[in-house]
């Protein structure tokens, strides 16, 4: 989870051009999915619930 601090400053960059992707849910900023914005952690735990229509798990 990130710091509140961090969160804070992620939402209102002093100039545009700071702006960086984080996830939308716990505020990750590493390995992030822009078409999902969800970090990796988030996303396979979603994909796993299968809350994430047209996703699913790889077994082979």
């Amino acid at each position: 989870m990130a710091k509140n601090s961090q969160l804070a400053r992620w939402k209102r960059p002093k100039f545009s051009t700071r702006k960086y992707n984080r996830c939308s849910i716990c505020g990750r900023s590493g390995g992030y999915l822009r078409r999902f914005q969800l970090c990796r952690l988030c996303f396979r735990e979603l994909v796993w619930q299968g809350l994430i229509p047209g996703v699913k798990k790889a077994s082979w």
